[in-house]
């Protein structure tokens, strides 16, 4: 398991760690951050984000809430028990189908609804980094 003890603002470029299990707001979420000079890497699955978090490092987690075999609630708390530290965005199509809209569910660091224009996610990305 990777030491997460550095702060996550200290990896440049930042990494971004993208969970989505649609290829094309995959490929959306990756160019808009891209754009920005983030480095980003994608997966469609939470299985598939927990063994690539153990073989690297990243600043920051965005985890799509509806997604098959395991939610993004459901990792994200995995998530916060094995790395505390690093910040985890989640977003969703369907904020409905989270009960407490108002405030992320356990795991969460901020919680972002779909769609959104590249400034929001901008804004969002450099909010949870803690960097303009």
């Amino acid at each position: 398991m990777l030491n997460y003890a550095v702060p996550a603002t200290t990896l440049k470029p930042w990494r971004v760690l993208l969970v989505d299990d649609d290829p094309l707001v995959s490929d959306s979420i990756r160019r808009m951050l891209e754009f920005d000079q983030r480095h980003v890497k994608s997966v469609a699955s939470g299985a598939d984000a927990l063994a690539l978090l153990e073989k690297e490092t990243f600043n920051l987690i965005i985890i799509d809430y509806l997604m098959p075999e395991m939610k993004g609630d459901r990792l994200a708390v995995m998530l916060k028990e094995r790395y505390p530290a690093l910040p985890i965005l989640m977003i969703t199509a369907a904020p409905e189908k989270i009960d407490a809209i108002a405030e992320p569910p356990p795991g969460v660091d901020l919680l972002m609804g779909k769609p959104f224009q590249l400034n929001e996610l901008r804004d969002t990305v450099t909010k949870m980094l803690g960097k303009a």
